[in-house]
C-alpha cells in the first residue's frame, strides 16, 4: 500500500484523547489516529445521511461510552408497538397512518441496530472482547 505522510497540528485536548485511546488499546498514537480516520470515512459514503449521522460520532467516543452504545436497546414500548403493527399487518392489513408509523419505528430500529453494530466493531478494533455482545444479539 502506498502511504502519504502528512504533518498535522492537533490541539492538546484532542491529542490527549487519542493518546489515551491508543494506550488503552495497546497501539501507537499514529495507528489509533489512522483507525479513527479510516473508520470515520468509508461507511459515510455508503449509508443514507440519517444513518451516517448516527454512527460517525461513535469514533470519537471513549470505550465506556461505546460499551453503552453497543448494549443499547429500543424502549420496550417501541418494540411492543412494532410487534403489534407487524401482527396487525399480517392479520388484516394496516391503514396508511399505521403503515407510516411502522416505517418510522423501523427506521428507529435500524438506526439503533446500526449504532450497536458499529460500536461493537469499534470496540473489537480497539482490542476488546465483544463476544458477550454477540451472545446477547
Amino acid at each position: 500500500m502506498v502511504a502519504q505522510s502528512i504533518m498535522l497540528n492537533v490541539p492538546l485536548p484532542l491529542y490527549n484523547l487519542i493518546k489515551n485511546r491508543a494506550e488503552q488499546s495497546h497501539r501507537t498514537v499514529e495507528a489509533e489516529l489512522l483507525d479513527v480516520v479510516a473508520t470515520a470515512l468509508p461507511i459515510s459514503d455508503e449509508l443514507p445521511p440519517e444513518l451516517s449521522e448516527a454512527i460517525t460520532p461513535l469514533t470519537l467516543l471513549d470505550d465506556e461510552a461505546l460499551w453503552r452504545a453497543a448494549r443499547s436497546h429500543l424502549a420496550a414500548e417501541t418494540a411492543e408497538q412494532i410487534e403489534n403493527l407487524h401482527l396487525k399487518r399480517q392479520r388484516e392489513g394496516l391503514t396508511e397512518s399505521e403503515s407510516q408509523t411502522l416505517q418510522g419505528l423501523m427506521r428507529q430500529y435500524e438506526r439503533m441496530m446500526l449504532t450497536r453494530a458499529h460500536a461493537a466493531s469499534l470496540l473489537k478494533k480497539r482490542g476488546h472482547d465483544v463476544s458477550e455482545l454477540i451472545a446477547q444479539a
